[in-house]
């Protein structure tokens, strides 16, 4: 009985920000802990997770299964700073690059991501880092800055069953919503 409160409430609490918000293009499955700064252009895909004070600037997609801890800002690249003769706050706002995160990762709590960056299938951004770079798929990125620091899996067997896991419905692979409750 608790568990289906506690789903309940998630539903309703989720279509109550998806309407504040004006976030259309989010999966009726994704979920916000706690308030944040998103743009209404936000993708999100199935089940996917931004936790508490995060930062989303316009352009960005965020793949089935990934989650977001709290204090996680994706920004920056916006200011115009070339214009020889032009103070930066007058020179106005460049190009904003689409930010793509993949299925399946987790990026740390307080991490910095760069507009325009891609981050790949299953990779894990580990906690506090600045992410200038793109970020090859199944791997463990950290620091200032982000800096690969190993394979998330160690064969490449591993990496292709994970893959194949991914691209399966979630009942496909066996689980319930029910398991990811408790």
């Amino acid at each position: 009985m608790k568990n289906r409160l506690r789903k309940i409430f998630r539903e309703v609490r989720m279509f109550y920000l998806r309407k504040k918000l004006n976030l259309e293009n989010v999966h009726h499955t994704f979920y916000m802990g706690g308030v944040s700064n998103v743009s209404p252009d936000l993708v999100a895909e199935e089940y996917s997770y931004i936790g508490p004070n995060c930062i989303i600037y316009p352009k960005v997609k965020i793949g089935k299964y990934t989650m977001l801890a709290n204090n996680v800002s994706i920004i920056g690249g916006d200011h115009e700073f070339t214009k020889v003769g032009i103070p930066i706050i007058f020179a106005g706002r460049g190009v904003l690059n689409e930010t793509c995160i993949g299925k399946d990762v987790w990026i740390g709590a307080y991490s910095r991501i760069l507009t325009g960056i891609t981050i790949g299938d299953g990779a894990i951004i580990a906690m506090g880092s600045v992410v200038t770079k793109d970020v090859e798929p199944f791997t463990i990125y950290g620091g200032v800055p982000a800096k690969k620091i190993k394979n998330r899996f160690n064969t490449d067997f591993e990496i292709e069953e994970h893959k194949k896991m991914l691209y399966k419905s979630l009942k496909d692979n066996g689980f319930s919503f029910k398991m990811l409750c408790d």
